[in-house]
């Protein structure tokens, strides 16, 4: 039986690749044993409760297998249906060509771009051993099961393509050195990659790489023997550490291309598919399977998921029971979006203030931290400079999950990947770096807009007044590349009150945000409002009689904004207004009305940002009104290198008196 279902998992998936006409047929008959296993000998899902928060996540990092996925949910009892198979990588398809969290229930990320299934998955471990450290049950209040209430799994099949990925040495060594022992990958290892023969491009000793790294190691020689399989996974579970498993497979199994890179991205021919059927006993028709089969492998894994799952529910109910006077305890969190009203916290701010957004952001996520049990964050090895430091939270160590301070080291791209995960794991995670280092993020940061995730970015140092460090730290490019990320809110507050409002946003908006954040002093402005933030924009300096012009600012640069406007009045009689733009994307959503407000047709506009033009200039009239920063800068002291890139006081001073006299 367990041979039957693989092959009419494979038939199913080939049949989807040539009706779409385009896909992966490589994968889906040489790692369909390893899938199928996955699922129904060991994966506990309930498809009744497809989001009980104690069910096993596989996530398929070679999310290029997407049809061996699809197929196998659908032999498996998942909520697809035939036709769904039929509309493989169709417009407004339950099966997109790669997975897509959102899209089909039962995908528990979005995976495409090679290793970040891997980076996801390990957020997911982490998740899954800080809930499990929290909700453990207790042996005198004689519970069933003395077990923790949370303990699922993460199986992953991935890929030499996601191994190849630097992302995977970083998760690796994080997971490893926090011992995430709830992590299981399975490595479809064909020795064949998309241009040819893997040993041209990757010839390490994966296994050993990842002995060295902390982990438990095994090789499965027959990739087609479920028993093996099976055998490997116990013993996985079983090693008290995270777990790679080699599985040894040939892509394209069965058909004429088998062992070949041929398999991997083109559809089969219709005569190799004919063939293929006829040997695993199948009528050559398209989208059969066989419904003994599939009610087989449906009762596996509702057989044993659900003999859990009571049990679990079993728990669960007596454990709400004992805590009801306690939120935090009774995963109430979990389950239900908590809204946070900062405008109403009694902020302290001193009128004198006069501190880098850095540093009065360390005060703020404190404050965050005690209002909402699953904000947790760390840093990429710079929470000294960063400032996200949870003071009351304590560390994440190996056996001691349940802290609220992640030190993910220096590894920004797997740092993005983890929170994501986190995410996914119902906690609301940031992460910090500097802003130029941003640059190291942007994959992990694109998926977390993919599945609008309620992830939070900080990103300090986020300008050139970082001075002496140099170019290769000083952002230019970096505020309009995020801008540039659609479903990504950037946020760029101009002081501690904008600070307020940005985080307000944020966390009430579960929508995935960048914050940038000032090294260098800035004071509070009595101009600045909190409760506009939410507007995206907002006047921080009305003209006094004529309108001569209107600056828009951002970040530090609304009190230079403000500075040169009371300036060009006093002695010039240049009448401006000044706008603070705290998040463009707010913004740009308000009506058309208020933007009108602020921005009346007619009237010159100007913008000033210490960094690229590039997205402001949809503001102004032509690129002489932009008043930014499209060089790299120069390691000197902050004053010199705004000099040396026009942007000192006199010079943006000079250039708005002569766009506006």
């Amino acid at each position: 039986m367990d041979e039957k279902i693989i092959n009419n998992i494979r038939s199913l998936a080939i049949d989807m690749i040539d009706e779409a006409g385009s896909g992966h047929p490589g994968i889906c008959l040489g790692a369909a044993p390893i899938i199928y296993t996955i699922f129904a000998k060991h994966l506990n899902y309930n498809p009744s409760d497809p989001n009980w928060i104690n069910r096993d996540r596989f996530i398929m990092s070679a999310g290029h297998g997407s049809a061996l996925l699809y197929s196998t949910m659908f032999m498996a009892g998942y909520g697809l249906e035939i036709e769904d198979l039929k509309k493989f990588r169709q417009f407004g398809s339950k099966t997109p060509g790669h997975p897509e969290y959102g899209v089909t229930q039962g995908v528990e990320a979005t995976t495409g771009p090679l290793g970040q299934g891997i980076g996801i998955a390990t957020g997911m471990a982490l998740g899954g051993k800080i809930l499990e450290e929290k909700y453990t049950l207790e042996k005198e209040k004689k519970i069933d099961n003395d077990k923790p209430l949370i303990n699922y799994h993460i199986y992953v099949l991935c890929s030499d393509g996601d191994l190849m990925e630097g992302i995977s040495y970083e998760a690796a060594s994080f997971a490893g050195n926090l011992n995430l022992n709830n992590l299981i990958i399975l490595y479809d290892s064909n020795n064949i990659s998309l241009d040819g023969i893997l040993s041209y491009s990757f010839t390490e000793n994966v296994l050993d790489r990842f002995k060295a790294l902390g982990w438990y190691t095994d090789v499965v020689k027959n990739g087609n023997s479920v028993n093996e399989i099976d055998n490997a996974i116990n013993k996985a579970k079983k090693s008290g550490k995270p777990s790679i498993i080699e599985v040894k497979t040939i892509i394209g199994y069965g058909s004429i291309w088998e062992g070949t890179n041929k398999s991997h991205g083109n559809k089969l021919e219709s005569d190799d598919i004919t063939n293929l059927k006829t040997k695993w006993g199948l009528p050559n028709e398209k989208f059969h399977f066989d419904l003994e089969a599939k009610k087989d492998f449906s009762n596996q894994l509702t057989e044993r998921s659900a003999i859990k799952y009571e049990i679990w529910a079993s728990n669960y109910r007596r454990y709400v029971e004992e805590r009801l006077d306690n939120d935090d305890s009774s995963l109430k969190y979990l389950f239900n979006n908590q809204f946070v009203n900062l405008l109403d916290y009694k902020w302290d701010f001193s009128p004198d203030l006069n501190e880098g957004t850095r540093v009065t952001n360390g005060q703020i996520i404190n404050v965050i931290s005690e209002m909402l049990p699953n904000f947790i964050g760390g840093s990429a090895d710079l929470s000294s400079s960063t400032k996200t430091y949870i003071k009351n939270g304590k560390d994440i160590e190996d056996n001691k999950y349940n802290n609220k301070n992640i030190w993910f080291g220096v590894r920004e791209h797997l740092m993005g990947s983890v929170l994501n995960g986190l995410s996914l794991s119902k906690f609301k995670p940031f992460g910090s770096t500097f802003l130029v280092f941003s640059d190291y993020m942007k994959p992990a940061i694109r998926m977390s807009a993919l599945m609008n995730l309620p992830v939070t970015y900080i990103f300090t140092h986020d300008s050139i007044y970082v001075g002496e460090d140099g170019p290769t730290h000083q952002p230019i490019e970096q505020l309009a590349s995020l801008r540039a990320i659609p479903n990504l809110y950037v946020y760029r507050p101009c002081d501690a009150n904008e600070l307020v409002g940005c985080w307000n946003s944020i966390i009430n908006s579960n929508k995935p945000s960048a914050l940038s954040l000032t090294r260098q002093d800035v004071k509070l402005l009595t101009e600045s409002d909190m409760t506009k933030v939410a507007n995206g924009a907002y006047v921080v300096r009305n003209e006094t009689a004529r309108l001569n012009g209107i600056i828009i600012a951002t970040g530090s640069e609304v009190s230079l904004a403000l500075k040169v406007a009371s300036d060009l009045y006093t002695n010039f009689n240049i009448d401006i207004r000044v706008i603070s733009m705290p998040c463009m994307e707010l913004f740009l959503k308000t009506p058309l009305e208020y933007q009108k407000t602020l921005l009346p047709i007619g009237h010159k506009v100007i913008a000033i940002e210490a960094g690229s033009s590039f997205g402001l200039e949809k503001f102004v009239y032509n690129q002489n009104y932009l008043i930014t920063i499209d060089k790299f800068g120069t390691s000197a002291n902050a004053k010199d290198v705004l000099k040396y890139c026009e942007f000192d006081y006199d010079t943006v001073k000079e250039k708005i008196k002569g766009l506006l006299k």
